[in-house]
């Protein structure tokens, strides 16, 4: 028979879930009070521009995001409908095409990065000492290593120029 969760390895998920939920709605609604669109719609300009041509094939968006997008081809159709990005075909599957960040969609991404670093601090790097922060990580790298994925690169310091999540 398997061993089931601990108490206290199920009240851990439980927070775990919550902490999550609360703080990504509470970062969609400053993003919101200063006149932005939702935080998925950074996430997918900040990966668009983080590839080495500013594009990406739908699915590997998809794979690339940081918050889960169920309906990627609608987030899409949207960033092209505001001029954020373009669609392109690939030319050498005549099916397949690519999605590609414009100078819009660049300069949206910066401009969010601002209310987004901001909300960042507020809801997570004003709670935490900078030791507090690497422990936290240290123990949400072996959750994530437990469900087969790979260590997350190190996330830029809020401080560069370059915007980060």
């Amino acid at each position: 028979m398997k061993r089931k969760p601990s108490t206290e390895a199920t009240s851990a998920w439980i927070r775990l879930m919550r902490v999550q939920s609360r703080v990504l709605d509470c970062v969609e609604q400053d993003l919101k009070k200063a006149g932005f669109p939702p935080l998925a719609w950074y996430d997918a300009l900040l990966e668009l521009s983080r590839a080495p041509s500013g594009e990406l094939r739908p699915v590997e968006l998809e794979r690339q995001m940081l918050i889960p997008q169920y309906s990627t081809s609608r987030l899409i159709d949207r960033l092209v409908d505001e001029g954020l990005a373009s669609r392109r075909e690939c030319k050498i599957d005549k099916r397949g095409q690519f999605v590609e960040i414009t100078e819009a969609g660049r300069e949206l991404q910066k401009r969010m990065w601002g209310a987004y670093s901001a909300a960042i601090e507020k809801y997570v790097g004003s709670k935490l000492s900078d030791a507090d922060a690497v422990k936290l990580s240290g123990l949400l790298d072996r959750l994530g290593c437990s469900c087969g994925e790979m260590k997350l690169p190190p996330v830029a310091n809020v401080n560069e120029s370059t915007p980060s999540r």
